[in-house]
């Protein structure tokens, strides 16, 4: 059976791009021109991957990827902008999307992040049911959340896997290249700045009501969990 991938975009140049090009590639889509459309499309149609628009008429892209994560869905989500913006891409990544790309793309390069993530949806990280602790930072694998100085700390799936990566590797310094590798499958070294988004977003998390910067950055390297001692 096909892999079904689901294209949202209100411009149909973009939408009949990807449509050929994804058929052309052997998957099956199915394509809708607003979010409203995509909301009922999702209603029956289960994607193995979605594609959407952020900026669209009667419902944009961040209410739809809110929508479907508040629905229980974790298809992976790759989110089309148009506007190279820290702001934007913190508010589709915040909202559960697991990518995104800004417009105008290289279609080889979204084509690259499709075959990722539908590969990083076969090969989750794997929860082994415990809690891991690393001085005041606790991970829960089995209810996925995250707790620090007793403060339950909300991250999205994405966050979470970050976050456990970290963890899982204490004190040990992880390249760009292998935390792309094992969290998205796939290196853009330089061509894609969503690690450093991903990064700053769980220091704030991390580091609300003033808790002490644990994720540290080693420069021209890569990053490190390390505390206090």
């Amino acid at each position: 059976m096909r892999t079904q991938i689901m294209v949202v975009d209100d411009d149909e140049k973009i939408t009949s791009l990807l449509r050929r090009s994804l058929i052309f590639e052997g998957y099956e889509v199915t394509t809708a021109s607003n979010g409203l459309e995509g909301l009922k499309l999702l209603m029956t149609a289960e994607p193995q991957l979605l594609i959407l628009d952020v900026m669209m008429p009667h419902v944009d892209g961040w209410e739809v990827c809110r929508r479907v994560r508040e629905g229980g869905s974790t298809v992976p989500i790759l989110m089309l902008t148009a506007k190279d913006d820290i702001t934007d891409r913190v508010k589709g990544l915040d909202t559960g999307a697991d990518d995104y790309l800004v417009k105008p793309f290289a279609l080889e390069e979204l084509l690259a992040r499709v075959r990722a993530l539908l590969r990083r949806k076969s090969d989750k990280i794997e929860d082994t049911g415990s809690k891991i602790v690393y001085e005041d930072l606790a991970l829960d694998q089995d209810a996925r959340e995250a707790i620090r100085n007793g403060r339950r700390i909300e991250l999205t799936a994405k966050e979470y896997d970050l976050l456990l990566l970290f963890i899982q590797n204490p004190r040990r310094v992880l390249t760009r290249d292998v935390i792309m590798e094992k969290i998205w499958g796939y290196d853009f070294s330089g061509e894609s700045n969503v690690l450093e988004v991903y990064i700053a977003m769980l220091r704030q998390k991390m580091e609300e009501g003033g808790g002490k910067r644990m994720i540290q950055t080693v420069r021209g390297t890569g990053y490190v969990l390390r505390g206090e001692g």
